[in-house]
């Protein structure tokens, strides 16, 4: 269960982080948000950036060609 999806498939980084930060921002601590990513880059790269701004990493699913990372907002 999450409160809010963003889908970030064919978007190049580093612009998936920044959707990614201003979406969570956008919303209240404790919340989580589903990001959808490409595999390669976007799920190496995205989920350590998040670590770093301080939010927690709760679930990482690979779904064919692309992944669902669920992101709780600190």
């Amino acid at each position: 269960m999450s409160d809010s999806t963003i889908d970030l498939r064919g978007v190049m980084c580093p612009i998936n982080f920044v959707k990614t930060k201003l979406k969570l921002e956008a919303m209240n601590p404790g919340e989580i948000l589903e990001v959808i990513l490409d595999s390669g880059d976007p799920i190496q790269n995205v989920p350590k950036s998040i670590k770093e701004e301080g939010h927690k990493i709760v679930e990482v699913k690979k779904e064919g060609d692309f992944f669902r990372l669920k992101v709780q907002r600190s």
